[in-house]
């Protein structure tokens, strides 16, 4: 067997090697970041393509309450606000806005106004 030589290195070049291996790492995460500010700015540089979407009419929406019934619920608002506007069961006086354009609404159907169905509950 051949006899190995013994290292003749000192400790205080070991913790030398320690030093430049920070700054190396230090290096290199300057590099990574410019390297993320490159990939930053090409996604911005790239575009969706443009699709060919058809061009779709849209419907013209209807009105869905007449003239009529504008006019009955303007009447109970003011009729609600006058403080003589009584519900129909039990005779007392309303003082909801909601109950009164509700009467409104009714007393239009009622009328043939252009009023859409009641919902059932």
């Amino acid at each position: 067997m051949a006899a190995r030589k013994k290292s003749t290195r000192k400790k205080t070049a070991a913790r030398k090697k320690t030093t430049t291996r920070k700054k190396a790492t230090t290096r290199k995460k300057t590099a990574h970041k410019k390297t993320a500010r490159k990939k930053a700015t090409t996604r911005k540089k790239t575009t969706r393509k443009k699709t060919t979407r058809k061009k779709t009419t849209r419907k013209k929406s209807t009105r869905k309450y007449g003239p009529k019934a504008g006019k009955k619920v303007k009447k109970s608002m003011e009729e609600m606000k006058a403080g003589k506007l009584r519900s129909g069961r039990s005779g007392k006086k309303v003082t909801s806005r909601k109950q009164a354009i509700a009467i409104g609404l009714s007393e239009a159907r009622r009328s043939g106004g252009k009023v859409p169905k009641k919902k059932k509950s």
